[in-house]
């Protein structure tokens, strides 16, 4: 019987240090970030609905969405936010329910479905278990600073937007304390692949 394995956290909290793991190991790794960039290339569903909703001024000259500017739009409107995400939701679960299928066929025994708003966007219904990548906030709002070359508000606002990562502990089979050094976390994410036997 598969197991699908929802892994998650926080902007900034070392998610991808650690779905990076799990892929080195020969897990298979449905992203929801690449799914996300996949279903709005020019030609697709959601890109014309976004085109059709947005207009054209926010394409940039070769006709790919201007994902800077659609990113300060909705970051600033509730309601255009609200929009973007009917558009786009749809359209990621779908091409990640076909990637997940397909690595089940290929004979992977887990999948690891890589989604950072899986509690936000309440998809736990798309997975078996969930492993938390989890960080203290004030580790958090450095490591997005130095990363993204955010002022302090900048970063807080992005942390903000988000469900606290307290909240998530709650709501998770199991947490990956990411404060440390990576064989740390490591260490922490081969505990919880023994406990769950879980194989690639």
């Amino acid at each position: 019987m598969a197991k699908i394995i929802g892994l998650t956290g926080g902007i900034a909290s070392g998610k991808s240090t650690v779905s990076n793991l799990l892929r080195r190991k020969g897990f298979a790794i449905v992203d929801a970030d690449i799914a996300a960039r996949k279903v709005v290339e020019i030609g697709e569903d959601a890109y014309k609905q976004i085109v059709e909703a947005f207009g054209p001024e926010i394409l940039q000259q070769d006709q790919n969405l201007d994902r800077k500017k659609l990113g300060t739009i909705v970051f600033h409107d509730e309601e255009k936010r609200l929009m973007l995400n009917q558009i786009v939701h749809p359209a990621v679960r779908e091409y990640m329910q076909k990637e997940k299928e397909t690595a089940l066929k290929q004979g992977k025994e887990t999948v690891i479905m890589d989604i950072p708003l899986l509690f936000e966007s309440n998809l736990g219904y798309m997975v078996d278990q969930t492993i938390l990548v989890y960080v203290e906030q004030s580790i958090q709002l450095q490591r997005l600073m130095d990363r993204n070359q955010f002022t302090e508000a900048e970063a807080m606002a992005r942390i903000q937007s988000q469900m606290p990562l307290e909240e998530k502990i709650e709501k998770s089979d199991a947490v990956i304390n990411n404060n440390g050094t990576i064989d740390e976390t490591e260490q922490q994410l081969n505990e919880i692949i023994t406990k769950w036997f879980l194989k690639p």
